[in-house]
């Protein structure tokens, strides 16, 4: 099979929810060869497309969510790949649950579709304390810092986030985007957050037109 038919039907896989399908093609792929960074543009495509279909109506959360776990999949059998080559990537971005916060649904979700789209994701689980955000900034050098809030009694906990990052010289160097249900433009506002977001497509939107505007590219280490 060549590498155009691979890529073909790798894409039109994780359109179609199409699990095994996708890793098949994953493997048929590396094994011929073909670039993990073209495998991973494929799939910033497919989900484009996905994205898409989730605007439509056509596809509702359950499929959104089966599409993550999908590009989740094969993202973890890529990146040994991407690793060794110095993958460039669109972008870094720092996720974590707000401090006080231990849901991880929706945080997981946005970091799946981030990576679907070519972001390279730090992901610093759920309850994040501020001085972790401020290490992993230090650390990671990343364009964007995303702050998950379910609920609105951990949504307060952004604003002391946003402050540790002031304190450390380092809020100018990210863009900060908060996402949750209770989460409006107008609280991002107020904690002095750039951006927000109540669903994982329209984080990811936010986040592309970010980086383009900054076209800052980072590579694997």
């Amino acid at each position: 099979m060549k590498s155009k038919d691979i890529l073909g039907k790798f894409n039109t896989s994780i359109v179609d929810l199409n699990l095994d399908g996708a890793v098949e093609a994953t493997k048929e792929g590396l094994k011929l060869e073909v670039s993990p960074y073209n495998l991973m543009e494929e799939m910033r495509k497919a989900s484009t497309v996905v994205g898409r279909k989730w605007e439509s109506g056509e596809y509702f959360l359950a499929e959104l969510i089966t599409a993550g776990a999908i590009m989740q999949e094969i993202t973890k059998m890529i990146e040994p790949q991407l690793t060794s080559k110095e993958a460039k990537y669109r972008g870094k971005v720092v996720i974590g649950s707000a401090p006080g916060d231990l849901h991880d649904i929706g945080k997981n979700l946005a970091g799946i579709c981030l990576i679907g789209a070519g972001f390279q994701v730090v992901d610093l689980g759920v309850d994040v304390p501020p001085e972790k955000f401020v290490e992993a900034v230090k650390k990671e050098n990343p364009n964007i810092v995303g702050i998950s809030a379910l609920i609105s009694s951990t949504m307060l906990g952004v604003g002391g986030v946003v402050e540790a990052l002031k304190a450390a010289g380092l809020r100018e160097s990210v863009k900060i985007i908060i996402g949750g249900a209770p989460v409006t433009d107008e609280y991002a506002k107020s904690v002095e957050a750039d951006g927000s977001a109540n669903d994982a497509i329209r984080g990811v939107k936010i986040c592309e037109r970010w980086v383009a505007s900054t076209q800052k590219i980072h590579r694997s280490n």
